[in-house]
């Protein structure tokens, strides 16, 4: 994985279109015209909207490097970063950026099993149209309150039309109910190369970890969160730790209930932040020395064992010391 480093970036909205009920896709240009930083299926963009970052899938084509392409849903419950898109944000204006940065890479594969819950179906329409580019096997299982809440609908029944060997299920849970798992994993067996990908709320992600493990098949999933999974304790409590910054010097005691992040923060070292909850990558930070105690949503189990990395808004410590590179 690779550490953030990108320069921000400012775009200019180009323009906003009404995918489905409360979601608005946004197209971002630069505006000088020049080509914008290269991206694959599954990479997101932080946006900064409303004095908050929030981080939205790219779905638009790779290929076209003249603009990025978001799509936002309208939650009320949430902290004010899609409000801001729907509510103030026009075309015309100028936003902040950064990335992208790419936690759900296409891996490889004969066929796919793609399924997407609502809004999640944005990093799922990117990786989609790659699918079919590669000549893979692909099926993709849509589902939504409502016909009319699924965005992208005649974007995806293009590419199924364009592509023998991909295949469309909509599904609106008002119509069908909740997706229909054991029908979307059918034919896949341990071993067979095929992945699945998915992207939806938690239930639905929990759902399909659950079928796919009792299928053997939990080798083979990829999952994209909206927000972090429910994390329990360690037996025993949290205890506190050190950290030492090794590039800056500093030495700062993380207690029990405290973030890494609020602890360096505290002593006067700056890590960027966003989500503050492991889904986005953007606090991930270089391990020099100690056993990191993972508890984010992003790194693989080999990047996790490995301990490179971690991310210090949510992980802690699993020896006396950890030693960072900040």
């Amino acid at each position: 994985m690779t550490l953030p480093q990108e320069p921000p970036l400012d775009l200019l909205v180009h323009r906003m279109t009404w995918e489905a009920d409360e979601v608005l896709s946004v197209e971002l240009t630069h505006p000088e015209g020049k080509p914008l930083p290269a991206w694959e299926p599954g990479a997101h963009l932080d946006l900064h909207a409303g004095g908050q970052i929030r981080q939205y899938s790219l779905c638009g084509d790779p290929a076209d490097t003249g603009r990025y392409r978001i799509a936002v849903l309208n939650e009320p419950s949430s902290r004010g970063g899609s409000r801001h898109v729907h509510t103030v944000l026009r075309p015309g204006a100028t936003v902040t950026v950064k990335g992208p940065r790419n936690h759900f890479a296409l891996a490889e594969a004969p066929r796919y099993v793609f399924l997407a819950g609502g809004i999640g179906i944005t990093p799922i329409l990117a990786q989609v149209r790659e699918a079919a580019a590669r000549g893979a096997g692909w099926t993709l299982w849509h589902g939504g309150r409502t016909a009319r809440s699924m965005a992208f609908g005649a974007e995806l029944t293009r590419l199924a039309d364009a592509c023998p060997a991909g295949t469309v299920h909509f599904r609106p849970q008002d119509r069908y109910g909740h997706l229909d798992l054991p029908a979307a994993l059918d034919g896949l067996t341990p071993g067979d190369g095929a992945l699945v990908y998915c992207c939806g709320p938690e239930p639905l992600l929990a759902a399909v970890e659950e079928a796919c493990a009792a299928r053997g098949l939990g080798g083979q999933l990829r999952l994209e969160r909206f927000a972090a999974a429910p994390v329990a304790a360690p037996p025993g409590g949290e205890s506190g730790f050190e950290v030492e910054c090794a590039r800056s010097g500093v030495t700062v005691t993380v207690g029990p209930d405290e973030a890494v992040v609020d602890a360096l923060e505290r002593s006067g070292v700056q890590v960027e932040t966003s989500c503050r909850d492991g889904i986005c990558g953007t606090c991930e930070t270089r391990v020099l020395g100690g056993v990191p105690d993972h508890r984010d949503m992003l790194l693989s189990t080999e990047e996790q064992t490995a301990g490179r990395t971690m991310m210090v808004c949510v992980s802690r410590c699993a020896s006396d010391r950890l030693v960072l590179d900040l």
